[in-house]
Formats: C-alpha cells, sequence, structure tokens
C-alpha cells in the first residue's frame, strides 16, 4: 500500500527526472548545434544562421530548468565560513533561517521576472536575428524561479520539522539525508 510520503517521493522522483531529461536534452542540443554550426563554417563555409541566439537561450533555459534540482538537493555553492563555530544542536535552526531567506529571495525574482514576461509579450520583443519572441523563455525562467521557491520552503519545513522531532528519520539531517 502506498503511503502518503512514498506517493510525494516518487512523484518528486518522475519530476526531478523529467528536469533532468529536459535539462539533458538542452545541453546535447547546445552541443549538437555548435559541433554542426563549427563544421559547417571551417569545413564548408557555410555556418548556421541564428546559431549564437539559439545558443543563448538553450544556455538561459538550462540553467533554470536546472535551479529547482539544484535548490531542492542543497548543492549550490556555499561556504562554511560558521560552521566550526556553530553549534551542532542548532544547525536545524540555521539551516531554516538560510532556506526561508532564499525562498523569500527566488519568490521575489520569480514575481519580477513575471512581470518582465508580461511586458516582453505586450512590447513583441523578440531576438534580434530569427525574431523568436522573448517572453516564452522569461516565463520558464520566472516559473523556474518559483518552483525553486517553493522546493526551499518545503526544505525549510522539513528541517523544522526535524529540529523539533516531528520527524524522527528521513528528515534532511538524518544520516543520508542532503544535509553536508
Amino acid at each position: 500500500m502506498q503511503t502518503p510520503t512514498t506517493y510525494w517521493a516518487r512523484t518528486g522522483r518522475v519530476f526531478q527526472l523529467l528536469l533532468e531529461g529536459v535539462a539533458g536534452a538542452t545541453l546535447f542540443g547546445m552541443m549538437l548545434l555548435t559541433t554542426v554550426d563549427v563544421t559547417g563554417r571551417y569545413f564548408f563555409n557555410a555556418p548556421i544562421l541564428g546559431a549564437v541566439e539559439l545558443t543563448q537561450l538553450m544556455l538561459a533555459a538550462l540553467v533554470f530548468l536546472s535551479l529547482p534540482i539544484v535548490c531542492w538537493r542543497q548543492e549550490h555553492v556555499s561556504v562554511d565560513l560558521l560552521d566550526a563555530i556553530f553549534p551542532a544542536r542548532l544547525v536545524w535552526v540555521r539551516e531554516v533561517l538560510v532556506n526561508l531567506l532564499i525562498t523569500v529571495a527566488l519568490w521575489v525574482m520569480a514575481q519580477r521576472v513575471w512581470a518582465l514576461a508580461e511586458r516582453a509579450f505586450s512590447w513583441g520583443d523578440v531576438t534580434e536575428f530569427l525574431r523568436i519572441p522573448y517572453g516564452y523563455l522569461i516565463g520558464l525562467i520566472a516559473i523556474m524561479l518559483a518552483l525553486s521557491a517553493l522546493l526551499t520552503l518545503a526544505r525549510a519545513i522539513l528541517y523544522l520539522l526535524e529540529g523539533i522531532k516531528v520527524i524522527k528519520r528521513g528528515g534532511p539531517l538524518s544520516p543520508g539525508g542532503n544535509h553536508d
């Protein structure tokens, strides 16, 4: 029988694989585009028109498609200046506060970027050469920022629940959890 915990774990895993797959396909597309463009440019004197624009768009998509995964796994670049002096029994408090701060920052960015996407659509902003509308990419960025904010909020809640002993095992502070 499937419990709510296993249901959400499986749902999260499927969603993670979906994002990783789309990001991987985007990276593969960038690699293929660059290879064909360079080969065409140097061997046949026929570069792919708009390859630079497409590469820029795919790079932005790749970064922001990966952001929710990085936020959930807590694999961002971090500096552990205070880890040596911070009491181990209060690590959960620090993690709750840090994740809440990150949640707020990501949510504010998501709102601002969504406003930029709406403006890009209303103004008809397009890329210079291929005339691809910017609004779709900017909207994707806003959605990925909002999703990342929700995931860091969930992370803060898990730290809190484990810190106050509602969750005994399997949280981010447990052995095998995603805490360094």
